[in-house]
């Protein structure tokens, strides 16, 4: 962060899902008191989605106001019409709005999703922090953005466009590390639940899962359990919430019964005992 930071470079961010990526750019958002623009991607995102597209409804019906009024001047109507009181500005357009006085941290998230074409525009915008809209002209960035964008790997990114940026993969983090994190986001949770709840995580994540959980997840998974006034785990609260942990069915189905018992009593003989 601080390589992109200083170097004006957007930063690559790769990892599997909840290990924290997107969490990543809101905190240096607020570390940086700036604002957080988010792009979230998708097969068939378009520039009208990304960038701007124009007002079509309010274009027209200016249309039909300047018709009744009489005042339908062609070159008066265009200059009405393609202004910019009309320009709906997306994600990629506010980010590089030259009249911001501080850059933005724009986040461009699970570009993975997006398809090959979008890769190739985004390429050439973050090559020089500049929209050319045809009826207005070209916009460049006064302030250009801090720029993270993420992925998932569901598909490979283009190697064209990981050389502009810097590359960081993200692990899950150890278990004193994920302990810390569940500390801080669920602070009314005792200190053996958190460390029990983190303990199992961590083992289930060396376990053959059709979707391994993420630390969102374990941050989940220890809210829900202070929401039934839990203190500690036991075989009942695991079969009540183990929902909130595992996504597919298989996972849940083989975590029930003998297995949970077994992650259980590898979390409590692994965390000391705690008030």
């Amino acid at each position: 962060m601080f390589l992109a930071l200083r170097l004006k470079r957007p930063l690559f961010l790769e990892g599997e899902a909840g290990v924290g990526k997107t969490a990543l750019a809101s905190a240096m958002a607020a570390v940086l008191d700036t604002e957080l623009i988010r792009l979230q991607c998708y097969e068939g995102l378009d520039i009208g989605h990304a960038v701007y597209e124009w007002d079509y409804p309010r274009q027209l019906l200016e249309l039909r106001i300047l018709d009744a009024t009489h005042s339908l001047d062609r070159d008066h109507a265009r200059r009405e019409l393609y202004s910019e009181s009309f320009l709906i500005k997306r994600p990629l357009l506010q980010a590089i709005d030259p009249r911001r006085t501080r850059p933005a941290v724009l986040l461009i998230d699970e570009i993975d999703r997006a398809d090959e074409e979008f890769e190739g525009f985004l390429l050439e915008m973050l090559a020089e922090f500049q929209v050319t809209i045809p009826e207005l002209g070209t916009v460049r960035a006064s302030e250009p953005p801090l720029v993270i964008l993420t992925s998932n790997r569901t598909r490979e990114v283009h190697d064209a466009l990981k050389r502009r940026c810097l590359y960081q993969w993200i692990a899950y983090p150890s278990f004193d590390k994920e302990l810390a994190i569940v500390r801080t986001h669920v602070p009314n949770a005792t200190a053996r639940l958190a460390a029990q709840v983190t303990a199992i995580v961590q083992d289930l994540r060396t376990a053959e899962l059709y979707k391994v959980p993420g630390v969102s997840e374990t941050i989940d998974w220890v809210s829900a359990l202070v929401a039934l006034d839990r203190e500690a785990l036991d075989p009942d609260a695991i079969d009540e919430t183990i929902g909130v942990v595992l996504k597919a069915r298989e996972d849940v189905d083989a975590l029930r019964g003998p297995r949970a018992l077994e992650l259980l009593d590898r979390a409590r003989s692994r965390v000391s005992p705690a008030p």
